[in-house]
């Protein structure tokens, strides 16, 4: 396995650019088996998950081509040929499952298996399911495979949860289906507006998304269209903490600002100044920091993707810090790992307790999961000596080209191939 070499200790300075979104993207690509015809998406980010959700539909019969160097991806769902996503694709990415939902709605079967993907706690597809029979479909469970049938009906849905998964999947197959789906309790995640945007430019009439009550008022198909993936927040949010932990001038670019309210908030809370620049926010040196509590929610709260990339940056400040995780219960993997790096957190229960220590030390370290991975990363780049940080196929799935973009803004990273 690949793993990161890291010289800490240098000082970054630069520009770091966004790509697009991860959590968009993959929603989206499942959205185009609704349109039989070729669509063209834009700001592609080149990614693992991307291409393993582009594996998927092809395995489906769709036509793809991807000039990964203009970030484009053209994607011909008109010769679709099977509702069957097997277990050698889905096993490594629960976004597989998105694909369900348009296949239902689209031929009236579909069959998954049950996803796999990082090791964050329990993310079950009951809402998804649960949501298919509510509205006409007959669901199935052995040998690790749901299979769904039979023809679907606009319904109103409510969501035990706020969950974004089970939101993009009901979203999609109501789309085309006769009458009007409400989905109350709804995800408001800005990658639900993001999806409902594309889906409305193809001829789709979704209404209210971003708010918790999201209507859906079928339509008889959907036309092809050219659409660009919004900007990764999550990635802006993990270059704008780093800036904070560098206590120096970086300039992150394309970040979407109005996307990061509840970072820019806490971060600010903490003493770290960001201001805009012209398309950009710039993270300035800070005088003085002090810890902060977070507690991780559904949007518009603290993002729990950011959870880990935080807690690497208020382990250095200052005072005591409190991160509660609200969402997944066993997202904490990256704790032990900072700790062998010099950090002081104790962990008690879904609550992250700890002291700002001065500076982390290098050590040998493993990332358990993409944001997980992020964190170290985060860590080894301030930490005294070269730190060594193994299983970064995790960090592969979500951060593009990540190395490249550090060593522009003076990062001393090197891939060693494993």
């Amino acid at each position: 396995m690949d793993k990161y070499l890291i010289e800490g200790g240098r000082p970054l300075r630069g520009t770091l650019s966004v790509s697009g979104s991860k959590n968009s993207c993959l929603p989206i690509m499942a959205a185009t088996l609704l349109i039989e015809s070729e669509v063209i998406l834009k700001n592609i980010p080149e990614l693992m998950d991307v291409r393993t959700m582009a594996k998927v539909l092809q395995n489906l019969g769709a036509r793809i081509e991807w000039d990964r160097q203009a970030a484009v991806m053209k994607i011909d769902c008109s010769q679709i040929d099977s509702v069957v996503a097997p277990y050698e694709l889905v096993k490594t990415m629960r976004a597989s499952f998105l694909v369900m939902g348009p296949l239902l709605a689209r031929f009236g079967r579909a069959e998954v298996s049950l996803p796999g993907g990082c090791s964050i706690g329990t993310r079950p597809v009951d809402f998804h399911l649960k949501a298919f029979r509510e509205m006409g479909a007959v669901v199935e469970m052995g040998q690790g495979n749901i299979q769904a049938k039979g023809k679907l009906d606009g319904r109103e849905i409510l969501l035990e949860f706020p969950s974004v998964g089970a939101t993009e999947n009901i979203m999609m197959a109501a789309a085309i289906t006769s009458g009007t789906t409400i989905i109350e309790n709804a995800a408001r995640e800005p990658e639900i507006v993001d999806l409902a945007n594309f889906l409305n430019q193809a001829g789709a009439r979704v209404e209210h998304a971003g708010s918790a009550r999201i209507e859906i008022h079928g339509v008889d198909g959907l036309k092809p269209l050219e659409y660009p993936i919004m900007a990764d927040r999550i990635e802006a949010g993990t270059f704008l903490i780093l800036g904070a932990m560098c206590r120096s001038g970086i300039r992150v670019e394309k970040a979407p600002v109005e996307h990061l309210g509840s970072l820019l908030d806490k971060m600010k809370e903490s003493g770290v100044q960001v201001r805009e620049d012209g398309g950009g926010l710039v993270v300035e040196a800070a005088s003085e920091l002090s810890g902060v509590e977070i507690q991780t929610r559904p949007h518009p709260g603290f993002p729990t993707d950011l959870q880990a990339p935080i807690m690497a940056f208020l382990a250095t400040v200052p005072g005591v810090s409190v991160i509660s995780e609200g969402i997944f219960e066993n997202r904490f993997l990256h704790i032990p790992e900072l700790v062998r790096m010099g950090a002081d957190i104790h962990l008690d229960g879904s609550k992250a307790i700890m002291k700002g220590v001065a500076r982390y030390q290098a050590a040998p370290v493993m990332a358990g999961n993409l944001r997980a991975g992020a964190s170290l990363v985060l860590a080894a780049l301030l930490a005294k000596g070269t730190s060594e940080v193994s299983r970064i196929y995790h960090i592969d799935r979500g951060y593009q080209r990540l190395e490249q973009k550090l060593e522009q803004i003076g990062a001393v990273i090197t891939r060693k191939k494993g």
